[in-house]
């Protein structure tokens, strides 16, 4: 196929980005804002082979939009001057030391965003339906875009971590603001509906709680989480030294705190490898060679050497487990050797051929995982996630919904979700959703919620089949297995990709009904999905047809505050540049309450009825 060598050219750009590491003084101080940019040009790596791959008869990789520098007008030279920037960025980041000038520092900064930019505005202009993609694939680009856009708005209020202390002082502050309170209708806007950071969507979800208490601390545990890599910075002054390349684990480029060594003989960080093999993996990540087996040795000289040179330099060591030890809240560290031997023989048994030895061991895998963030630590350490994935089809109840809320338990704990999505546990967790117990149910809404909480697994939880299944609960589970669901599916809305799948599988059908029937106690619930939805043009035609409008005119007289600002918000988002529905509100008589709204209504409700009754007199002068 004519071009395709520079396809070939972007493919491979990619990969050597997406293989660069850092790990000197600018690397940590510019860490983040690095790895954020690896982490995106990274998922371009499939959209890119199915480009190679396309066989189709008219290409627009043809000799007039080659990749040659030239070409500057095409989307394939845009592409790669935006890569080739970010590669020469990564290099001029590396070698930048905290001791250098400020300006020069903040001029590091401004190329991560002027590199972000070009990077959304090139993947703007690629021909996608000119080419055979899939749709798995076309979301992972999506997605990409979507994360570089906030990116670019983030850039914008923070133009560097030079003050990375301030700046995680500030995050704190507004995580203690978000955690006094996390109900699902707290502050939802539809502007931000398109968006879906964990802050964002915990700002607005109904914190999950109910008879397992650690539902409860799933929101609050997130949000915490979230800055942790961040947290741990602002304390540790590694930012300023250079930490030595054989002590970064090649796969996640952090220090080591638990080495361990392949058949290869090449190092890496116990919980990135064993998640590798996990995944079904049988070659070293770092060689690409065959490994003649998966047993993993600890590499106790250089974990010896990592735990010197941290005491020389007065570092603190990475989070988690370390040489039998784990770090406590005031710094210091525990000795949970016991602990994890007594784990370790939990685990064992949960593969026992006694049904009665499973059950105890998952009975107490379950309650260990609720108490503490220590026990969620060791119980991923001790390789119990697959394992508990395969109790997922137990054909024993107890057995099932024992591992389902682990599961949900471990999820809680930010670094274990990776582990849960890699380990393959979306099918089972979806199969169990759809005809698991009552309880098992309610918990496996609940774990999804949980790891959709990473924007890459809304992707991955929406292809999956849950969506239906999580709509099927809501119309017909218990009381506590529709709240569960209804967090689920907001927070997988926030995804526009899911919007359209949660239409075709009949949420607005079921959220109609919970609006209708104020006894379930679920109007708010349903008012803040139904705006996710509309802002996406086949969900606000699906309400409009539901016949919803005159349901909400109705709450924006008779509900509560809450009610009446959530219903003027969809409203406005349905008539937006639609007369149709402007004639229809009007003719159903929503001007008086609207004009009610817009004098003693919340700000926001003042905000949305103002603007709906601005449309209504222009609609009357056309």
């Amino acid at each position: 196929m004519a071009g395709s060598a520079s396809v070939v050219l972007l493919l491979d750009l990619v990969r050597e980005i997406a293989g660069m590491s850092v790990g000197n003084d600018g690397g940590s101080v510019f860490r983040k804002e690095y790895t954020d940019l690896v982490r995106r040009v990274s998922l371009l790596t499939h959209f890119l082979e199915e480009i190679r791959d396309f066989k189709g008869e008219s290409t627009p990789l043809d000799a007039s939009t080659s990749c040659s520098p030239s070409s500057s007008g095409s989307w394939c030279s845009d592409l790669l001057v935006s890569l080739q920037n970010a590669k020469l960025l990564s290099f001029v980041a590396s070698s930048f030391e905290p001791a250098n000038s400020s300006d020069e520092g903040k001029e590091i900064a401004s190329q991560f965003q002027c590199v972000t930019l070009k990077l959304h505005n090139a993947l703007a202009k690629i021909p996608y339906d000119q080419f055979d993609i899939s749709e798995e694939v076309q979301e992972q680009v999506v997605l990409v875009r979507a994360q570089l856009q906030r990116a670019i708005e983030r850039h914008d209020s923070i133009n560097s971590r030079m003050n990375l202390a301030t700046l995680t002082q500030s995050t704190d502050n507004d995580i203690n603001q978000v955690s006094k309170g996390n109900r699902l209708t707290r502050s939802w806007h539809i502007e931000n509906s398109g968006s879906g950071s964990v802050k964002e969507v915990t700002e607005s979800l109904e914190t999950v709680s109910g008879s397992n208490s650690s539902k409860s601390c799933i929101v609050d545990q997130a949000i915490s989480n979230s800055n942790e890599v961040d947290d741990s910075r602002k304390d540790n002054p590694a930012k300023t030294i250079a930490i030595p390349d054989d002590f970064l684990c090649p796969i996640s480029l952090e220090l080591m705190r638990d080495p361990v060594i392949v058949a290869t003989g090449q190092t890496s960080e116990r919980s990135y490898i064993q998640r590798w093999i996990d995944s079904g993996n049988t070659t070293c990540p770092k060689t690409q060679q065959k490994l003649e087996h998966l047993t993993l040795t600890p590499n106790y000289v250089l974990r010896s050497l990592i735990s010197q040179w941290c005491e020389k330099h007065k570092i603190q060591q990475p989070t988690g487990l370390a040489n039998g030890r784990l770090k406590k809240s005031d710094g210091s560290f525990r000795d949970v050797t016991g602990d994890m031997v007594a784990i370790q023989a939990l685990v064992r048994k949960l593969s026992s051929r006694s049904i009665e030895e499973r059950r105890a061991a998952v009975s107490e895998i379950r309650s260990l995982s609720k108490r503490s963030t220590d026990n969620r630590i060791l119980i991923a350490e001790a390789g119990a996630i697959p394992v508990l994935i395969n109790l997922l089809t137990a054909e024993d109840v107890s057995i099932q919904e024992n591992a389902v809320t682990s599961i949900l338990n471990l999820s809680i704990y930010e670094n274990n979700k990776g582990l849960i999505m890699l380990a393959g546990a979306i099918p089972s967790i979806v199969q169990v959703l759809r005809a698991g117990s009552v309880e098992a149910k309610e918990n496996a809404a609940a774990t999804l919620f949980s790891l959709s909480l990473a924007d890459e697994n809304k992707i991955i939880i929406g292809a999956s089949g849950a969506i239906p299944a999580l709509v099927e609960l809501l119309q017909n589970g218990s009381t506590r297995g529709k709240k569960d669901a209804a967090t689920a599916l907001f927070n997988l809305c926030i995804y526009q990709g899911n919007k359209g799948r949660a239409v075709r599988s009949g949420i607005v059908t079921a959220l109609l009904k919970m609006l209708t029937d104020s006894a379930n106690g679920m109007v708010d619930e349903a008012l803040t999905i139904f705006s996710v939805l509309a802002s996406n043009q086949e969900a606000k035609a699906a309400i409009v047809k539901a016949s919803t409008i005159p349901v909400l005119i109705d709450l924006l007289r008779t509900g509560q505050p809450r009610s009446k600002e959530n219903a003027g918000a969809i409203l406005l988002s349905l008539c937006k540049r639609d007369p149709e529905n402007l004639s229809c509100i009007s003719r159903l008589g929503a001007v008086i309450p609207l004009t009610e709204l817009a004098k003693s209504g919340t700000e926001r409700a003042k905000r949305k009825a103002t603007s709906l009754l601005e449309h209504l007199r222009k609609l009357q002068q056309l």
